[in-house]
């Protein structure tokens, strides 16, 4: 009976990683004391693990940040501005890394494949001094091994931990990180000798870089790097774990050949089509790893489908070789249903997290093994049952209003040209317009309002009262700046998808649910189970108030149904396009009566837009069409003097830019000061962009206050290549996260700076 877990959340069942992390960071608590936390969670893993009868159980999964990071830490490539002199790497030079430090920036973070986890990604170059400087994946071994728990330590294997890192400042763009290959394989047989002297029977190495596109000398590499370690592995049982895609046929050749390798883990929940290369050929005598068990969603798992396919499987492999595993980590889902003690019971009985889910994987062992848990297995096909045919899941209205979308580009009628100068003639903005993106700094006094009136301590009334006065305040704020487009501010939210998802049909919340982002941040995606709509209207009474405090335009703030959809844990039982329709349409009817009550700017964010982008160049386009496409829905039946502004966060955007065009917003704000300006060599290509356009000009992610002459200088490198007349001027992102005496500054110095610079093109004129 062989059951196996790709990886296993880190944070803990109440996160309780991540407040250990923030006291430690704040010097409220000791090393010691963070140590004792992550090994009690350890445990805590190993032994659940043990108790539901897992038979290949991960260590080093584990980390106090990112397993990439791990990764460089092991491998010593501490980029010199960390002023690391050798030895065990300890907290001091891994958390400055991660995080900076009052004198170094941090390294670069970016997202995980197509996850929304974001890993520390590695700065290389041919003067890194590799040295074997952390030991992690084996003390975290022997400690699992002390508790009479063998486990099978985990590693990025070294090819997909090239791929995804970059060359350093300084070294050439064209350099080849694949070259140094040759310099990190003797740590890697460092670390397998002593894995393998600690008692190790198995290791599995993480290679999820096979799924992606690759070109033929990046193919070669693994076959070089298996080849080189074969020796050291001899004795070992090897698994190579993919996931997240399903494999090209080229790639999957080269992995199933490679040397020295005993096993193979492939996701089949996102690779469906990787089932087909393994029935026509899976090489003789080796172990199939597969992954029928979601690990990222929160849907339980239809058992007798995966049996059924895990039954085809055994045909091909072999009964003996077979073993039934997670499509990926379960660090990507929730952690525990069980302290969900709030959610509605129909909901949670559709529902497995990662503790969940565990339980599905060797339940389906034991089923292969002749010892089904008919118990079990009939409670899960009533879940499954009763989820097909749920009222609270099918609402015919929606069905009928999205299939109705299939015929219709949904553009508005006019090009964007016109509708900027019938836009211009209302709202009389001066040239390099100023606003912001949305959100002011959430102080504890404005938490502790909003907490209280949901646990109904406070009254309706005093919480319409206290809400108003922050958007009063607000906004005589950005009058006194001077900003030409004002926003409210969004006291009454707690969070850019949340918020809305509470208010429409179709979503469910947890109370637990949390997954990490990155480092300590977690988010806590809603749950979309049904069909979505909007009973009744959600921002207009918000927005309609704060317009009325002020004769400037008032900007909407919604956020795109996108990013609604990729923020949150999406219902699998019908396309993801579908569910996305449907949020569209939510939106537009909310578009639609902020225009009706005399909002002439609406913003619908699309943060996450490029989040969704599938791995596979092949699949793409068709993604960009349907995300697009929803994007317009909400949008397109406004008037020509309606002002449709949409906002991205960073990410690269110069793949995607003609998309971004497609999107036909009126105005586009962009994250830009943290790219590097990569934003604007797209348009110094010559991209012919029409629209308004606000790439950032400083970062609120950071809480340094930049000068009015700054500013300038950042605006004027604009001006280089974008036109006088399209150019907004506003921050990277909302300022939410940042203080007062951080935002008015910055924001004084911002409408000084397009002042200074209205002057001078007045003057140049």
């Amino acid at each position: 009976m062989a059951s196996h877990i790709v990886g296993y959340p880190r944070m803990g069942p109440k996160r309780e990683l991540k407040f250990a992390l923030e006291s430690f960071w704040d010097g409220k608590s000791s090393a010691q004391d963070l140590q004792k936390v992550a090994a009690d969670l350890r445990e805590s893993i190993w032994k659940q693990m043990t108790g539901a009868g897992i038979k290949y159980i991960p260590s080093n999964t584990f980390s106090y940040y990112d397993q990439m990071l791990d990764t460089t830490a092991m491998l010593g490539a501490v980029p010199p501005r960390y002023g690391w002199n050798g030895g065990e790497i300890g907290f001091d030079v891994y958390f400055s890394m991660a995080r900076g430090n009052a004198s170094v920036p941090a390294m670069e973070m970016t997202k995980w494949f197509d996850t929304n986890y974001h890993f520390i990604v590695p700065e290389l170059g041919p003067e890194v001094n590799f040295s074997y400087a952390s030991h992690k994946a084996v003390t975290e071994y022997k400690e699992a091994k002390a508790l009479g728990v063998d486990t099978v330590p985990v590693l990025i294997g070294p090819v997909s931990y090239l791929l995804l890192s970059k060359p350093a400042k300084g070294v050439e763009k064209t350099f080849s990180l694949l070259s140094l290959l040759g310099k990190i394989l003797p740590i890697y047989k460092e670390v397998i000798s002593e894995l393998k002297e600690a008692g190790a029977s198995w290791i599995q190495f993480d290679e999820p870089t096979l799924v992606m596109d690759l070109e033929s000398h990046k193919l070669e590499s693994f076959t070089e790097a298996y080849s080189e370690l074969e020796s050291t592995l001899s004795g070992l049982n090897v698994l190579i774990e993919t996931y997240f895609a399903d494999i090209p046929a080229e790639q999957y050749k080269t992995l199933t050949s490679l040397k020295g390798v005993t096993a193979f883990g492939f996701d089949l929940v996102r690779g469906t089509k990787t089932l087909d290369l393994i029935k026509g050929k899976f090489p003789e005598g080796k172990h199939l790893f597969a992954g029928v068990v979601d690990g990222r969603n929160i849907w339980a798992n239809d058992l007798a489908a995966s049996l059924c396919t895990l039954e085809a499987l055994e045909g091909v492999v072999g009964k003996d070789k077979l073993v039934v595993s997670t499509s990926c980590s379960l660090l990507h889902t929730a952690v525990d249903l069980v302290n969900e003690t709030k959610l509605d019971k129909e909901i949670k009985s559709w529902l497995a997290f990662a503790a969940q889910k565990v339980v599905e994987v060797n339940a389906l062992a034991k089923a292969l093994a002749g010892e089904k848990d008919e118990e079990f297995f009939s409670a899960n096909a009533a879940a499954l049952a009763s989820r097909k045919s749920s009222p609270r899941v099918t609402n015919e209205a929606v069905q009928k209003a999205a299939a109705a979308l299939k015929g219709s580009d949904h553009r508005r009628a006019t090009n964007v040209s016109a509708r900027l100068d019938a836009q211009q003639k209302k709202l009389n903005l001066p040239i390099l317009p100023t606003t912001t993106i949305g959100s002011f700094p959430q102080t504890m006094e404005l938490r502790k309002v909003r907490r209280e009136y949901k646990a109904k301590k406070v009254s309706e009334d005093d919480y319409i009262k206290a809400i108003k006065e922050e958007i009063s305040k607000v906004v005589k704020l950005q009058e006194e700046f001077d900003i030409d487009v004002l926003v409210h501010g969004e006291p009454e939210r707690n969070d850019m998808v949340e918020y809305f998802g509470e208010q429409l049909s179709g979503f469910a919340f947890s109370a637990n649910g949390w997954v990490q982002s990155y480092g300590s941040r977690c988010v806590k995606p809603p749950i979309i189970y049904g069909d979505v709509s909007r009973p009744k209207s959600m921002t207009v009474f918000w927005s309609a108030l704060a317009q009325s405090m002020t004769s400037r335009p008032m900007k909407g703030m919604l956020t795109g149904p996108v990013t609604i959809l990729n923020w949150s844990f999406v219902r699998n039982d019908q396309p993801r396009f579908e569910t996305c329709y449907q949020i569209a349409l939510a939106i537009k009817d909310e578009v639609e009566d902020l225009e009706k009550n005399g909002i002439t700017v609406i913003q619908i964010d699309e943060a996450a837009l490029r989040e969704g982008l599938p791995l596979r160049k092949s699949e793409q386009a068709f993604y960009l069409d349907w995300a697009v496409h929803s994007f317009r829905i909400t949008n397109c039946g406004v008037q020509d003097t309606t002002q449709i502004h949409t906002h991205m966060c960073y990410s690269n955007f110069n793949d995607i830019i003609h998309s971004i065009i497609n999107m036909d917003a009126d105005v586009i704000t962009i994250e830009n000061s943290r790219s590097d300006e990569k934003l604007l060599s797209v348009f110094r290509e010559g991209v012919k962009y029409g629209a308004g356009i606000g790439p950032g000009v400083y970062d609120i992610h950071s809480p340094r206050i930049p000068s009015a002459e700054e500013i300038a200088d950042r605006i004027n490198k604009m001006l280089a290549v974008l036109e006088t007349n399209i150019l907004w001027v506003n921050p990277d992102c909302g300022l939410k996260t940042r203080k007062y005496s951080e935002v008015k500054p910055a924001l004084k110095n911002m409408v000084d700076a397009a002042k200074l610079l209205r002057t001078q093109l007045a003057s140049a004129k």
